[in-house]
């Protein structure tokens, strides 16, 4: 099991980001431009986990050098069901640097679009924190 899945799996929230390079890129599936950043990435993924009802993944597949990994999920949205699908790339010390969503249906990414828009000024606050706390 990957890490990663583990620690979304048990709520970690701060294991999840410990596993984020510094320079991680998140790309979401409901923004046209990727989110560069740790803070930033962990913050929305703080924030995913606020709008995620009943999320498991259900299937879990590494490429042979284990740097790339497909996490298939199943989660409700507002009411709506959700699979999708956490593509995440590992670097040289094992931290995730890219790390793109994808999510069907369309029912369900305008869902997840709009819980997250509400989340949004949350997210991008919970992010100015991280980074001014990290730069004292």
């Amino acid at each position: 099991m990957h890490p990663f899945r583990a620690a979304v799996e048990s709520g970690d929230t701060q294991a999840m980001a410990d596993l984020l390079a510094d320079d991680v890129v998140f790309t979401s599936p409901v923004a046209f431009k990727p989110y560069p950043g740790k803070a930033i990435t962990a913050a929305i993924l703080r924030g995913v986990m606020r709008v995620f009802e009943d999320f498991r993944y259900i299937r879990e597949i590494a490429d042979p050098d284990g740097r790339n990994h497909a996490l298939i999920f199943e989660t409700v949205v507002s009411g709506r069901t959700i699979t999708g699908c956490d593509f995440l790339h590992v670097d040289d010390e094992g931290k995730i640097d890219d790390f793109m969503v994808m999510v069907r249906p369309l029912s369900g990414a305008s869902a997840l679009a709009e819980a997250m828009g509400a989340q949004f000024e949350r997210i991008q606050a919970e992010a100015a924190e991280e980074i001014a706390a990290n730069a004292g």
